[in-house]
């Protein structure tokens, strides 16, 4: 498991990152996640591509909502994105919950990946095509907010996989 989470701490030299940017490439990332554990067929791969998910998820989430959704709802006085998005997180944060750290059993745990999946699929939609430009509209410094989330992002992967 921790050689498939490792790869996702960004090198300490990495080219700094627009905020939006780098929330697009978690989506990315998660998507391709699914994608292959939709493939998978053994229980030992899709638990440990389960547990990357969830970690890739547990951690984008605590970004967006300790650094990314402050900024975002202060800069656009937003009443109504960010926190339809935080309950969006509850919901992903109980399907998580579900499945993290639970052996596959079966067509339930399959079930529950695959609507974990379809939840995040919706979210990252909606993200991408509300409020990621409304949030480049606005005199938000996304280099200098990607910067600060990519430094918490390392900080919360490092606790994870030591």
């Amino acid at each position: 498991m921790a050689t498939l989470t490792k790869t996702t701490v960004p090198p300490a030299t990495s080219k700094p990152q627009e905020a939006t940017a780098m929330l697009r490439a978690d989506h990315k990332r998660v998507s391709e996640l699914f994608a292959e554990y939709d493939k998978a067929r053994s229980d030992t791969k899709k638990k440990d591509l389960v547990s990357t998910i969830c970690t890739e998820l547990s951690v984008h989430a605590q970004v967006e909502e300790e650094i990314f959704y402050p900024a975002v709802k202060r800069a656009l006085r937003d009443k109504e994105l960010v926190p339809e998005a935080t309950v969006e997180h509850a919901t992903l944060k109980d399907l998580i919950a579900q499945v993290d750290g639970i052996t596959p059993d079966g067509e339930m745990f399959d079930a529950k990946v695959k609507v974990l999946s379809e939840y995040v699929k919706h979210h990252v939609k909606e993200e991408q095509t509300e409020m990621f430009p409304k949030a480049k509209k606005t005199n938000l410094d996304m280099l200098a907010l990607g910067a600060q989330m990519a430094s918490r992002k390392s900080e919360l992967l490092a606790g994870r996989i030591a």
